[in-house]
């Protein structure tokens, strides 16, 4: 089992920025990515980004393309969001979710293990 704690949300105007974490801690080692998923009202969970543990970036959600940076330090377990050219669309829960697949990871059903959730309000 792989436990994440997500942190860094928070309420921001159009146009700013904020950075979410996502610490992993357990085991880790059965992992071979995580990703940010998002999720508002109404909506279906969506991938926003994924990065696996030894590799780069593997997708961006076309809309965050440009304005979102996922990256992760091995050292500490820990995975980010840099989330910037915030918009007003971008409000929602955000979640990162830990796979041990490398296939089909678009999908939250292919990830084992999710944090509780921070959420991201943008003002307009």
């Amino acid at each position: 089992q792989v436990q994440l704690v997500e942190s860094g949300g928070g309420l921001v105007q159009a146009g700013g920025s904020l950075r979410l974490s996502c610490v992993a801690s357990g085991n880790i080692f059965s992992s071979y990515a995580v990703g940010w998923f998002r999720q508002a009202p109404g909506n279906e969970r969506e991938l926003v980004a994924t990065i696996a543990w030894h590799a780069g970036p593997l997708y961006y959600l076309e809309s965050v393309k440009g304005r979102f940076t996922v990256s992760r330090d091995n050292a500490i377990n820990t995975v980010y969001l840099q989330m910037s050219d915030l918009k007003y669309e971008d409000t929602a829960n955000y979640y990162c979710a830990a796979t041990r697949f490398n296939t089909g990871l678009l999908s939250p059903s292919r990830y084992q293990n999710w944090g509780q959730g921070t959420q991201v309000t943008v003002s307009s």
